[in-house]
């Protein structure tokens, strides 16, 4: 059967480790919360209730789409298109298209820099095929104009930060709810891997500083998954509740 993804594609390694998809979400995070279509996410009021359930149902999908046959994983970005279309249709608007071709965007810019964050640096070949990627299910949801390639997706990437993302009170309403989901402890975990990780953009408008203290860790890090005992870290510092479901990220 004819995958979706070519199972020695980089995305599926990308995709199918515990600790990269952790922080390809807590950058997300942030540009979440910045989003200037963020009051979407209020709308349905599933995202500032229950920002943990939201990324692993968020994660499922992905690894629905990424470690499927095609057939199984267009069914799933179709599924995802009706959803959205349900919720446009409650509200009587159009989620406009930029806010979709955002998303998309997040989950390129980060996939790469989560990868190379924890793994090794990509070659351009190997950014231009998570581009691919990305741009099939984004061509199926049926999305028009996105950039055929890497150079080209950076520039428009450029231009996305510094047209969509405002801090406005949804910002802050929505890290009032991470703080409180996830405890003062993960909360700051949080704040410094996306210190690590956001574009110099999206961190001026959230204040943050350039240096995060996660940046010597790395390395340590590094170690323990090497030899097996990076479990020990996630267990230290993922919420109790979520533990099986980081688990099972594990898929490569």
């Amino acid at each position: 059967m004819k995958q979706f993804v070519n199972k020695n594609s980089v995305v599926r390694e990308v995709w199918g480790k515990s600790d990269t998809i952790l922080l390809v979400f807590a950058g997300a995070s942030a540009e979440f919360a910045l989003n200037k279509a963020v009051d979407w996410l209020y709308f349905t009021g599933k995202l500032p209730e229950d920002p943990l359930g939201r990324l692993f149902s968020t994660v499922n999908y992905a690894r629905a789409i990424v470690f499927s046959e095609e057939a199984s994983a267009l069914k799933a970005i179709d599924r995802i298109n009706a959803i959205h279309g349900s919720v446009e249709k409650s509200r009587g608007q159009n989620i406009p298209e930029w806010a979709y071709k955002d998303v998309l965007f997040m989950l390129i810019d980060y996939s790469i820099r989560s990868y190379e964050t924890l793994e090794r640096p990509l070659s351009d070949n190997e950014k231009q095929e998570v581009l691919g990627v990305f741009r099939k299910v984004g061509t199926r949801m049926g999305l028009s104009d996105l950039p055929l390639t890497y150079l080209a997706f950076k520039i428009e990437r450029q231009q996305h930060l510094k047209q969509n993302l405002e801090n406005g009170e949804f910002t802050k309403d929505l890290y009032k709810q991470y703080k409180k989901h996830l405890g003062i402890i993960r909360y700051r975990l949080l704040i410094e891997s996306q210190i690590l990780l956001v574009p110099e953009t999206a961190k001026a408008l959230l204040n943050l500083r350039r240096f995060s203290i996660l940046t010597p860790m790395i390395a340590i890090y590094k170690v323990f998954k090497s030899i097996k005992l990076d479990w020990m870290v996630k267990a230290a510092l993922l919420p109790p509740g979520y533990k099986q479901d980081i688990k099972r990220m594990n898929i490569t």
